[in-house]
């Protein structure tokens, strides 16, 4: 599956290698790991906030400096003169102009450090977005997934209703909210990663940055989520083409999605955001109408809905079409398919309530022997026009015994968390570590009363809405290569609700929501 300059950018060493599940895990080890820096920390995002915890609640005690995210950079600075740190943003102050952007660039730029350079990265095609989500230290350390240290990420793994402790800076609190990140010690992959940041930030126009050479003695202690048997990790891209200068696309992400569902043999376990793109539709409906190939178990974890109109325009109908079909082709061709979402129940003064987590990981896992994590949703643009990064591990031998554990281990402790089972407890085990019969064992879990996992309903609030179907858009919002809008819209609309795009976008989508309910 992995073949470099075609499904991954190359394939590096790497000594320590594994995954931090859910926001807490990540931001607690970037805490400790941005500590021990010597000479440089590089971050690249989608966004970023200045004022996130980045310990709470247990996780501050004994904490001996500033736990906010910038002020914990500065101290940082203030303790090593020597320490140098680059921080790199997607440039979307077009509709953000007069939103809490600006002023988040004057602090990071102004706010008391020279050590500190941010940057705004506006170098793509119009329309694009730099989607990519890595941090650098020293050389030697490197992380990758799909969280940004930004509002309305944190939480931890239990996902609980009420969390004090799952609020932002402005006291609010949010939603659950589930994500996976990736840390790598050691060996090449953080010094390419850096690379990769040194290229984006010249072509940003942030100069050419001459780092130093990794040092020869570094320490790093991980609190891994789940452990890796890895020596190898594979890096994959996305990157629109560009005519000036010239620059041929990097579809690495999506040739490594296709790869590896053909190749699937008994199991494809994915969790993404949006599930919308043509490209891996039509790899599962191939695979799964392949003549002479074996049964699979099919399992993916998506949000329970949209969170506004226009996500709901731009892909939640064409999510919808595609579950729905995938589903139809896997009943006749006698695969094991099944669509979930985590959530919990409390009771209010009316009965029931269900509170969903929200779902922002990105991976996919193939037959325990393959897994890819990272920034690239399963969605057009993601496969094709933003700038992405993945990260992969696999197992290309069956001796390759303890990668493949790990990596099983891995989806145990995923499913675990989404059921609200206890990982390590033997009927977890025995219930999600087994292949054959899983589709069956989860949906036995989703039909109790015990369980976090609910059957997806695969449906959209404005699905049957004559006003959209009337427009005939869908083939419209399909076109990866001009994308009308931004299909990370829940980002711009969840984390950005003081600026007058998002707000906008709100009170359209609330009007046309209760026109759709009102009565003829």
């Amino acid at each position: 599956m992995l073949k470099p300059g075609h499904s991954c950018w190359g394939i590096y060493d790497v000594q320590e290698t594994g995954l931090l599940i859910d926001a807490r895990d990540y931001y607690r080890a970037f805490y400790a790991a941005a500590k021990e820096a010597q000479r440089y920390i590089l971050i690249a995002g989608w966004q970023f906030d200045t004022e996130v915890q980045l310990l709470r609640g247990d996780d501050l005690e004994g904490a001996d400096q500033q736990t906010r995210f910038y002020p914990f950079l500065k101290g940082l600075c203030e303790r090593n003169p020597e320490l140098e740190i680059y921080i790199l943003a997607w440039d979307f102050s077009l509709v953000y102009a007069l939103g809490r952007e600006w002023f988040q660039a004057w602090k990071f730029r102004w706010g008391g450090s020279k050590q500190i350079r941010f940057h705004f990265d506006s170098h793509h095609p119009i329309g694009a977005s730099h989607h990519q989500k890595f941090a650098v230290i020293d050389g030697c350390l490197a992380f990758v997934g799909g969280m940004d240290i930004c509002a309305s990420r944190w939480d931890d793994r239990r996902h609980l209703v009420e969390n004090p402790d799952r609020k932002n800076s402005d006291q609010k609190p949010y939603e659950p909210v589930h994500d996976i990140q990736s840390y790598h010690i050691g060996g090449t992959v953080a010094g390419q990663l850096a690379e990769l940041f040194k290229m984006r930030w010249q072509s940003s126009g942030g100069g050419e940055l001459d780092l130093p050479p990794p040092p020869k003695d570094y320490h790093f202690e991980i609190e891994p989520s789940v452990s890796l048997a890895a020596e190898k990790v594979a890096i994959s891209r996305t990157q629109a083409r560009e005519v000036f200068p010239h620059q041929p696309p990097i579809q690495e992400i999506r040739n490594l999605y296709l790869e590896a569902i053909h190749a699937a043999e008994r199991l494809i376990y994915i969790e993404n955001q949006y599930f919308s793109s043509q490209a891996v539709y039509q790899a599962l409906v191939d695979r799964m109408k392949a003549a002479g190939r074996g049964k699979l178990q099919i399992v993916i974890i998506v949000p329970d809905r949209m969170h506004a109109l226009f996500e709901e325009i731009g892909m939640g109908m064409a999510q919808v079409k595609i579950l729905r079909s995938l589903k139809e082709i896997a009943t006749e061709a006698g695969h094991a398919f099944g669509i979930f979402y985590p959530a919990s129940i409390i009771q209010d003064g009316q009965g029931e309530v269900e509170v969903p987590s929200y779902i922002h990981a990105k991976l996919l896992l193939v037959d325990d022997r393959f897994l890819t994590i990272g920034s690239a949703n399963i969605a057009n643009r993601s496969m094709g026009f933003d700038s992405e990064l993945n990260v992969s591990w696999e197992a290309s031998s069956g001796s390759q015994r303890k990668l493949i554990r790990s990596i099983r281990q891995a989806r145990i402790d995923l499913l675990a968390e989404h059921s609200g089972l206890t990982p390590d407890s033997e009927p977890s085990r025995r219930t999600l570590g087994r292949v054959a019969g899983l589709v069956d064992s989860l949906n036995r879990l989703a039909d109790s009363s015990v369980s976090r996992l609910r059957h997806h309903r695969m449906e959209k609030s404005y699905l049957e809405a004559e006003w959209l179907s009337a427009l005939n858009i869908e083939g419209f919002f399909f076109d990866p290569e001009k994308p009308p809008i931004e299909e990370n819209i829940y980002e711009l609309v969840k984390y950005g609700q003081n600026s007058l795009f998002a707000r906008g976008i709100t009170l359209l989508s609330n009007w046309l929501l209760n026109r759709e309910k009102s009565p003829e």
